[in-house]
C-alpha cells in the first residue's frame, strides 16, 4: 500500500487542493459533473469546483495537459491519445479516475440524405458504394469516442471510414448548423446535440452508439497524472462527490428531470429542455416517425456499472487507434492501461460510499459486429476484422 493509501486509512483525508477547476464540454454527459459542483455533493467532500466549460475537445486537452485544468469530463480515447502522444501533441502521463457515463450517443444524417431514401444502413452503404460523390461524416475529436463509434459503425456496414467516405470535426454543439449549411451529410454526436438535429428538422437519427456496444465506456472524469499523485485526497474526493452525484440522478425520473432543467441553463448546455429532457430519460424519437425507450439509454450511475474504469475498456479504445492506423506500432496494451486507469483510487471511492465495486478490472463485451472484446488478446482483436487500415495514418481533415 502507498503512503498516501495507508495516510487515507489513517484518516487523514482532508483534500490536499480544496479548490478545484473541472473542465466539460456542453454535452448531456456532463450531468454529474454539474451536479456534483452545483448540489452539494463536493461540499460534502470537502471541495470547491468551479466549472469550465470549453468550446472544444482540442481546448479541453491542453488545458487538462499542463493542469490548468485539474480534472475533466473528457473523451475516453482523448485521455489515451495524450498519453502516447498521438495528435501532434507531446505525450504527457494522463489518468482515468472513473466512468462518467455509458451510452447515449447518436449517429445522425441529413435530410437531403433522407429525401433520397437513405433511412437504413443498408440504403447507406448502397449509395456509398454506387455513387461517385463521396460523403462526409463528422466526429468531435480525432481518437475521441465519437470518432470511433462512427468508425466501428461505418465498418460493421461494409463501408470503410477511412476510404469510403471523408471524415470531418466539427464542435458539438455545431453539428446541426453544418447539416444545415450542406457541409455534412451526417455525424456522430453525444446528446442532446443528435436529438436537437432532430428537433430543427436537420435530418434523423439512423442509430445509437448503444447499437455498437451496449453499455459501452463513453466520457471520463481525466486529469494529468501529477494530478493524482500531487493531491490523492482531492483525487479521491472528487470522485466520491461525482459518484455521489451520478447515484442521485438517477434516484428517480423526478431527479433525471430536474437535472435536464438544470443543464438546460445558459451556464451549462444552453439549449432547450424538449431536446435533452427525453433522451435523458431513455425516450427516444428519430425523425423518422419511430419512438421507443431505450433499454440501453443514458446510464450515468446504474449501482456504480457506468464509473467502473475497467481495463479492458481502456485497452479498446488502443485497440482501435492500431485498427486506424492511429498508432503505427502495438503499444503495451495492459501496460499502458495499468498506468492510466486509476483502477485502486476508485475502489478506495467506491468502498467508501457502499458502491459495489468487482475484482476483476476487465470485462467481455459483444459488439455490433458478433466479435467479442474481453482484453485477453489486444493484438490479435485489432487484427481481427474484415476492414482495417493497420500501419495507415487517416487523412482527417480538422475543422470546418
Amino acid at each position: 500500500m502507498t503512503t498516501s493509501a495507508l495516510a487515507w486509512v489513517n484518516g487523514s483525508d482532508a483534500p490536499e487542493k480544496p479548490s478545484l477547476n473541472i473542465g466539460f464540454m456542453a454535452l448531456t454527459d456532463c450531468a454529474s459533473v454539474v451536479v456534483a459542483a452545483t448540489q452539494g455533493f463536493a461540499q460534502q467532500q470537502g471541495l470547491s469546483l468551479t466549472l469550465k466549460r470549453q468550446g472544444s475537445w482540442a481546448g479541453l486537452r491542453d488545458k487538462l495537459a499542463t493542469g490548468e485544468l485539474d480534472a475533466a469530463h473528457c473523451l475516453y480515447g482523448l485521455v489515451y491519445a495524450v498519453h502516447l502522444g498521438i495528435g501532434g501533441v507531446p505525450a504527457s502521463d494522463m489518468a482515468v479516475l472513473m466512468g462518467l457515463n455509458q451510452n447515449a450517443q447518436a449517429i445522425n444524417l441529413s435530410p437531403a440524405l433522407q429525401r433520397q431514401g437513405v433511412t437504413s444502413p443498408e440504403a447507406l452503404a448502397r449509395l456509398v458504394h454506387q455513387q461517385s460523390a463521396r460523403l462526409t461524416f463528422a466526429q468531435t475529436f480525432p481518437t475521441g469516442t465519437h470518432a470511433m463509434w462512427l468508425y466501428y459503425w461505418l465498418a460493421s456496414q461494409g463501408i470503410h471510414p477511412l476510404h469510403d467516405v471523408d471524415s470531418v470535426v466539427v464542435p458539438p454543439a455545431q453539428m446541426a448548423a453544418h447539416v444545415q449549411a450542406g457541409r455534412i451529410d451526417g455525424f456522430c454526436v453525444g446528446e442532446p446535440w443528435a436529438a436537437a438535429a432532430v428537433a430543427q428538422g436537420q435530418g434523423f437519427t439512423l442509430a445509437t452508439s448503444q447499437t455498437v456496444w451496449p453499455d459501452h465506456p463513453e466520457k471520463v472524469l481525466a486529469s494529468a497524472r501529477a494530478f493524482v499523485e500531487q493531491y490523492p485526497n482531492s483525487a479521491r474526493a472528487l470522485v466520491k462527490a461525482i459518484l455521489a452525484a451520478g447515484r442521485f440522478i438517477e434516484q428517480s425520473p423526478e431527479n433525471r428531470r430536474s437535472t435536464a432543467q438544470l443543464l438546460s441553463g445558459s451556464a451549462y448546455l444552453d439549449t432547450a429542455l424538449g431536446t435533452i429532457e427525453p433522451r435523458l430519460l431513455g425516450d427516444y424519437q428519430d425523425g423518422l416517425g419511430n419512438h421507443w425507450h431505450d433499454h440501453h439509454a443514458l446510464r450515468l450511475f446504474d449501482q456504480g456499472r457506468a464509473n467502473l474504469p475497467y481495463l479492458s475498456d481502456g485497452m479498446w479504445f488502443m485497440t482501435q487507434f492500431r485498427r486506424w492506423g492511429l498508432l503505427r506500432d502495438d503499444p503495451d496494451y495492459l501496460g499502458v492501461a495499468r498506468q492510466v486507469q486509476q483502477w485502486a483510487l476508485y475502489r478506495e471511492a467506491a468502498q467508501a460510499l457502499g458502491v459495489h465495486c468487482p475484482d476483476l478490472p476487465m470485462r467481455s463485451s459483444l459488439l455490433i459486429d458478433g466479435i467479442r472484446w474481453d482484453g485477453s488478446d489486444p493484438h490479435g482483436y485489432a487484427r481481427s476484422f474484415s476492414l482495417h487500415a493497420l500501419g495507415e495514418l487517416p487523412d482527417a481533415r480538422i475543422g470546418l
